[in-house]
Formats: C-alpha cells, sequence, structure tokens
C-alpha cells in the first residue's frame, strides 16, 4: 500500500513537472549537442533540481504553463481577464471579483511556491550530505511531489473559478484576444457550470 502511494505521488510529480519544459535525454543512437554532458554548470546551483530563475517564479506565484489544460480548453486566467478587460468588456463587478480572485490566489500560489522550493531544497540536502537513506528521501520525495500537485491545483482551480465569473460570450472573445480562436471544437463549449 505505502508502496502504491510513493509510486502514485513519484507519477504526479512526473507529471506535474512537464510543463517545465525541462530537456529531455535523447533516444539511444540519437546524439544530441553536448549530450555527454547534459548537466555541465548545473552543478553550481543552489538547489540542483531547480534553476535560479524557476525559484523565482515559484516564489512570486508564476504560472510557469501549470494551468495550460484549463487555459487552452476555454478557463480564462484572471491575470489576462484583467489584461483583455476593455475588450471583454467586464462589468464593475466582474472587474472587482477578478482581481479579487487573482489576488487571493497569488498569495496561495506565492505560498505553495516557497514550500515546494524548501521541499526541493531538503532534497538536494539529502544528497549533499551524502546521506540519502531509504525512509528519508521516500518522506523528501513525498514532500516535494505533494507540493508540485498542490501548486498546479492552485492555478488550474483559479482558472475554474474565473470562467465561472464570465459569460460565453466573453469566454469566446478571450479565446479570439489570446489566438486560441479556431482551435478544437470542443474548445469552445462554454457556459456556466
Amino acid at each position: 500500500m505505502q508502496r502504491s502511494l510513493i509510486l502514485s505521488i513519484v507519477a504526479t510529480a512526473l507529471v506535474a513537472a512537464a510543463p517545465l519544459g525541462r530537456a529531455q535525454m535523447p533516444m539511444k543512437g540519437m546524439e544530441m549537442k553536448g549530450a555527454a554532458r547534459p548537466y555541465a554548470g548545473q552543478q553550481s546551483r543552489e538547489i540542483k533540481a531547480l534553476s535560479a530563475e524557476e525559484i523565482g517564479q515559484y516564489v512570486s506565484g508564476a504560472g510557469m504553463g501549470y494551468a495550460k489544460p484549463a487555459e487552452l480548453n476555454g478557463y480564462p486566467g484572471p491575470s489576462h481577464v484583467l489584461e483583455h478587460a476593455d475588450g471583454l468588456e467586464l462589468t464593475p463587478e466582474q472587474r472587482k471579483q477578478t482581481m479579487a480572485l487573482m489576488q487571493a490566489h497569488k498569495e496561495d500560489a506565492k505560498a505553495i511556491g516557497a514550500k515546494l522550493v524548501a521541499a526541493e531544497r531538503e532534497l538536494d540536502a539529502l544528497f549533499r550530505s551524502k546521506s540519502a537513506e531509504r525512509a528519508a528521501l521516500e518522506k523528501a520525495v513525498s514532500a516535494a511531489a505533494q507540493m508540485q500537485a498542490s501548486y498546479r491545483l492552485s492555478h488550474l482551480e483559479t482558472h475554474r473559478r474565473m470562467r465561472d465569473l464570465l459569460t460565453p460570450e466573453q469566454i469566446a472573445q478571450y479565446d479570439v484576444l489570446r489566438g486560441y480562436a479556431g482551435g478544437s471544437s470542443d474548445q469552445h463549449q462554454h457556459g456556466k457550470h
């Protein structure tokens, strides 16, 4: 039971990390420039698994592509809704609710992002100290994976809630303004939940 839970958490972390655009290892027989040293230079990072830019994005609550399934399927994000407020003809009440949603989300995402960075720092410390025992490793990986999942959920849930504040016409216009119009046909089946 515990092993399946750990495997599930690790799988969740891998799926959550997909939007980060990390380099993939080349397939056997395929050449990649610098493949013999794909991590060269990264050994000097504060947290080996995260660049300084990624750390900054997490602690600032940045989207980092975590909400793509929502964004590209008709669930707008509040930041971009406010960016296009005039084109969407938001009412004063919609603006107020969108700003409140965005503010609450930013606070949540920043807090989770800080915890995610701390969890990655702990995982890194296990290996840096040369004391990566199995039980401690499982605990550290689980903590990091849980924070990855929480971070992504925060972004996706915010998009879900944003959709409820807009009319179907505004959602369709958002897709046009963001360059998504003409995408998959099921993308434009808007409506309130």
